[in-house]
């Protein structure tokens, strides 16, 4: 059941501001997601806008280590799915910032995975499948549901570009302040 005739989203400041709403709300979830894991498995962490790690700087054991590495990108690919499906099945158009900005993010995170190895690369390298198996898995299932969502409503290359610079422009300002700022949320 495709959408045809759907209008093509105003890139206004409501639209502007779904965005900011959604880089923050998938970044801050997504290192509550690393967080939440650590507690349940007894550690003290400790979260900053871009980061959640132990309070004592370390993991007793790698299984550890993968087990908090993998509960952000999961949390991430949940809140995709969840709003693929009500994109998918009702005209939530609004909902598209958050789609984009997850997929976004883990691809960003594969990407840094050539310098730095990220979540998804740590425990594709701990599981010696390669480092850039899980990330290229992550990545691809995000692409398709964005591509599918943008066919189902005909949004423009014009439209995601403009959604790739919003993407690049909150999630740098997130990481620079984090850097800068050294924002401890919890």
């Amino acid at each position: 059941m495709r959408r045809t005739g759907t209008p093509q989203p105003k890139i206004d400041k409501k639209y502007i501001g779904v965005f900011v709403f959604a880089v923050l709300f998938s970044w801050i979830f997504h290192e509550l997601a690393h967080l939440a894991a650590g507690k349940f498995l007894d550690y003290d962490m400790k979260m900053t806008l871009n980061s959640a790690y132990p309070g004592e700087g370390k993991y007793l054991c790698d299984f550890h280590y993968h087990i908090i590495s993998a509960a952000g990108p999961l949390f991430t690919l949940c809140e995709a799915i969840l709003v693929f499906i009500l994109m998918y099945w009702r005209k939530r158009i609004l909902l598209y910032p958050f789609l984009f900005t997850c997929f976004y993010m883990r691809l960003l995170a594969m990407i840094i995975s050539f310098l730095n190895p990220n979540d998804e690369a740590r425990i594709s390298t701990a599981m010696d499948i390669g480092k850039f198996t899980l990330p290229l898995i992550v990545s691809g299932i995000l692409f398709y549901m964005v591509y599918k969502i943008t066919s189902r409503y005909t949004f423009t290359k014009k439209f995601n570009l403009v959604n790739l610079a919003l993407a690049v422009l909150f999630t740098s300002a997130i990481i620079l302040a984090d850097k800068f700022f050294h924002i401890t949320i919890v």
